[in-house]
């Protein structure tokens, strides 16, 4: 029996089958530092304690992304080291913050396959909870990936393709307990616009760039654990090329907002998601966003809003498909997500 692993391949996938992910990771203020080393983040709930106490919280918590990608880094000996790529997301749900302190491991359901036309690679669905050290669900959410066979000539399975809404209703958010905006400093957070500023429909141009490097996003995605051959090894893309992990892109696109969106604090929900076109070193990322739904909430002057993030490597603002339907060829990454947000 051999000692190492050469990571799962399509075949080596059953409907139902649940995969416990290894390694527990102890999380800290390191990891916050780093993050807002590697991104332009400047959420001010994330970035301070005060600011995070005035709002009914013990302390600033560590970045939703920071939570999202441990989690996804523990996934991705099991189910993605051998993906051609990663193809969207669902039903993300952040249910509870994440705290300095906190050990985080991750499991996972298989709950579709289907084997693609040419015969060489499938699709595989799983659906992923985050887990803090007291089991407490921390998040979840779906995701597909593209996966190579090993065995060309190994059956194809039933295909079940899973049902995911398009979207998560407003009650199935999870707002983090004791948070309250009614005395929200806007001074402080950057930006004075509010709930109430936003309409339904409107698109906003964020701005500012930053091109990507590669030691940078190999940086991250080893801080991530994420252990995907196609990011780290150049023959494990047919052009020599490392592909950016697509995290990466989604953590800089939310931070680029923050650029017209500062008081779109905590991000509790990703409805649907998708990395459109590759990343690689040397693209300049740049973001748009799309006010696709509000709703209020129970919580004390807090709103929740729905977002489209897009994120592109070139051309105008605002453009996200062409005449045929497909996304246009510098879209990279197409995000669909709700945000607390103060009213």
């Amino acid at each position: 029996m051999s000692k190492t692993n050469r990571g799962r391949f399509f075949e080596d996938y059953q409907l139902g089958e649940v995969l416990h992910h290894a390694v527990p990771r102890t999380v800290g203020a390191g990891e916050r530092a780093l993050y807002h080393a590697l991104y332009p983040a400047r959420h001010a709930l994330y970035s301070a304690d005060s600011f995070a106490q005035s709002c009914g919280l013990k302390a600033s918590p560590l970045d939703d992304m920071i939570a999202f990608h441990i989690v996804f880094g523990k996934t991705v000996p099991d189910v993605s080291l051998n993906a051609v790529a990663n193809l969207g997301y669902a039903q993300g749900r952040w249910l509870r913050p994440v705290w300095p302190g906190d050990t985080l491991r991750a499991e996972s359901e298989v709950i579709g396959l289907k084997q693609n036309s040419n015969g060489k690679t499938g699709v595989v669905w799983v659906r992923t909870t985050g887990l803090n050290q007291h089991d407490e669900k921390v998040l979840d959410y779906v995701r597909w990936v593209m996966v190579r066979k090993g065995d060309i000539d190994a059956p194809a399975p039933e295909t079940i393709v899973p049902d995911l809404p398009d979207a998560l209703s407003v009650d199935q958010l999870h707002i983090p307990q004791g948070l309250d905006f009614s005395n929200y400093d806007f001074a402080r957070a950057g930006e004075p616009h509010r709930w109430g500023d936003y309409e339904v429909g409107e698109k906003i141009d964020h701005v500012d760039g930053v091109t990507i490097e590669e030691a940078e996003h190999m940086m991250a995605t080893r801080l991530w654990q994420n252990t995907a051959k196609v990011h780290f090894d150049t023959s494990a893309r047919p052009d020599g090329s490392r592909l950016i992990y697509g995290g990466h892109v989604i953590s800089m696109a939310r931070t680029l907002s923050f650029n017209g969106l500062a008081n779109a604090q905590m991000v509790v929900g990703l409805n649907g998601g998708a990395h459109a076109n590759p990343c690689l070193a040397g693209d300049t990322i740049r973001a748009w966003s799309e006010v696709l739904d509000k709703a209020e909430t129970s919580a004390p002057g807090v709103g929740a809003v729905r977002l489209r993030l897009v994120a592109t490597k070139g051309g105008a603002p605002f453009e996200l498909r062409d005449a045929a339907g497909k996304y246009r060829p510098e879209v990279l990454l197409d995000l669909d997500y709700w945000a607390l947000m103060p009213r």
